[in-house]
């Protein structure tokens, strides 16, 4: 009797104990955090499983910018995190040499101590890096690319012909033909995912590992304790599916010359450590091209996707649209990078397309650098942020912004070309500019932003010139549909989507250039 009193005490003790902590911390967090007097869900404020939790659901986008209608500007997230959604805390944040990546993004390391140009938190590291890397997709190494670009287009126009005006599948399409892409510009490597099946699994194995990543760098103790290491290992097989197709694109371009193509490979290869030998993945060129193949390849294939869904069910826009192409150009072998810049609509509707559904919807997280740490205070949309506390601006919530852009889920790429020499005109103007940020800004900006335009408008052009397209009929024509008629994205960072399933119906031109489809 004596033992069981005295095992019912020490349980009584320990459960208290544990009720002890338990208030204490709720009573941290809501009374005395720095971040106390920021609104914000209670469960946010206690514990970053709220945001893990909803990006587990793939829907943390569209539950920040619930959060943001609720709340106002600035929320608290989670119990050190604010997320913003005014233009200027995406110029105090991104545009500041102060700040740096939060550590969460170490989540992406493939062992400790390995940095690319995605998880290197240390600024001088990054911006070697981006120098670098960058090179691969500057205005004057796509003019040499395009002609390869141009090749996979005509691949896909001729894959959407084969379909025989029976519904297609739009977002497989545009995935096959952007992994082909970037699978060229970063190894001169040819995939062949628009014609063969070999490889194709790849881009469903990259979306889950980008779930993974997303839903692990919204709980820091995972980074903080390498637990994604471990995680990890219960995926060991389908990632190394992925690392085995990786090795093999890699391995064939170090056959060649470095300088036989004017790839990722060729601009690298002469700085970073490309060995040929075993130690290749954990290699810089290993981690590099890792990031280049995921992040070129997911996209702009959303993007694309976007575009397809927002102009089959706007018909006044893609007539717009089609005539601006089908009196521009006279051939289809006209339709080019350089003339294509003058098109102004179609760059209005890309954009207004990723605006609207930007691929990156989630938020950048960021913090103040350690060495600049008891510095000037760190402010951001006029709050001082205290020490420790992890910024961003979320994508989705600040292109949904009405004061940025009136009537945000009205597909209106009219909005791009706004003109008038009034200064409310002109404030507007640079408002809504400095308010669109698809490609973040500032120096860890996305730098493949000439390689994402050139490819969308090669692609929109070509299809528009060759085809006339509408929304698939029935339940399949509904695919894809989001709140208040937008295209719905799932956030895994990057997105992914389903659909739109649209009908091509070949014009003229397609039989001129490419003979019958019969």
């Amino acid at each position: 009797m004596t033992l069981l009193n005295t095992l019912i005490d020490g349980a009584t003790y320990i459960l208290y104990g544990f009720i002890s902590v338990i208030v204490l911390y709720v009573s941290y967090q809501v009374l005395l955090n720095p971040l106390r007097a920021y609104p914000g869900p209670l469960i946010a404020k206690l514990t970053n499983g709220y945001a893990g939790f909803f990006a587990y659901k793939r829907e943390l986008h569209i539950e920040i910018w619930r959060n943001h209608q609720k709340y106002g500007p600035v929320v608290r997230i989670g119990p050190d995190r604010l997320v913003f959604s005014s233009a200027t805390a995406l110029r105090d944040i991104y545009q500041n040499e102060r700040v740096t990546k939060a550590p969460t993004y170490l989540v992406t390391q493939s062992k400790p101590g390995a940095f690319s140009i995605w998880n290197a938190l240390d600024r001088d590291l990054h911006r070697r890096k981006r120098k670098l890397v960058g090179r691969t997709t500057t205005d004057t190494s796509m003019r040499d690319f395009e002609p390869s670009m141009v090749e996979q287009v005509d691949i896909f126009i001729e894959q959407l012909a084969n379909d025989k005006q029976q519904p297609t599948d739009v977002k497989t399409r545009c995935s096959y033909l952007s992994f082909d892409i970037v699978g060229l510009l970063s190894f001169g490597y040819s995939l062949h995912m628009q014609t063969d099946e070999e490889n194709q699994p790849l881009i469903e194995r990259l979306t889950r590992t980008n779930h993974r990543m997303n839903v692990f760098m919204q709980i820091p103790m995972i980074p903080r304790y390498k637990l994604h290491l471990y995680i990890n290992y219960f995926f060991r097989q389908e990632r190394e599916k992925t690392a085995r197709l990786i090795e093999k694109m890699i391995r064939s371009r170090m056959a060649e010359d470095v300088h036989a193509k004017r790839d990722l490979y060729s601009y690298v290869a002469d700085a970073i450590n490309a060995k040929g030998d075993d130690s290749l993945r954990f290699s810089d060129l290993w981690y590099e091209a890792f990031f280049f193949i995921i992040a070129g390849g997911d996209t702009s294939a959303t993007a694309l996707s976007a575009t397809f869904f927002y102009l089959s069910r706007n018909p006044r826009c893609y007539e717009k649209l089609a005539t601006e192409i089908r009196t521009t150009f006279r051939s289809g072998e006209q339709i080019c990078g350089s003339k294509l810049a003058g098109c102004q609509y179609l760059r209005a509707c890309i954009d207004e397309s990723l605006r609207m559904s930007p691929p990156s919807p989630g938020t950048l997280w960021r913090n103040l650098a350690p060495e600049e740490e008891g510095g000037k205070p760190f402010i951001v949309d006029g709050y001082v942020i205290p020490k420790g506390t992890k910024v961003g601006v979320n994508t989705y919530s600040l292109h949904h912004n009405e004061k940025y852009f009136p009537d945000p889920f009205i597909y209106n790429p009219e909005r791009w070309l706004m003109r008038g020499d009034s200064d409310e005109s002109a404030t507007a103007r640079k408002a809504m500019h400095d308010a669109f940020a698809v490609f973040s800004t500032g120096s860890r900006g996305c730098a493949g932003k000439p390689t994402a335009y050139l490819e969308i408008s090669l692609t929109l052009a070509k299809t528009i010139w060759y085809f006339d397209f509408e929304t698939a009929p029935g339940t399949l024509g509904d695919v894809g549909i989001g709140q208040k008629g937008e295209f719905r994205l799932y956030d895994i960072f990057t997105s992914t989507h389903d659909g739109p399933y649209l009908v091509f119906k070949p014009r003229e031109t397609f039989a001129k250039d490419f003979g019958s489809t019969m």
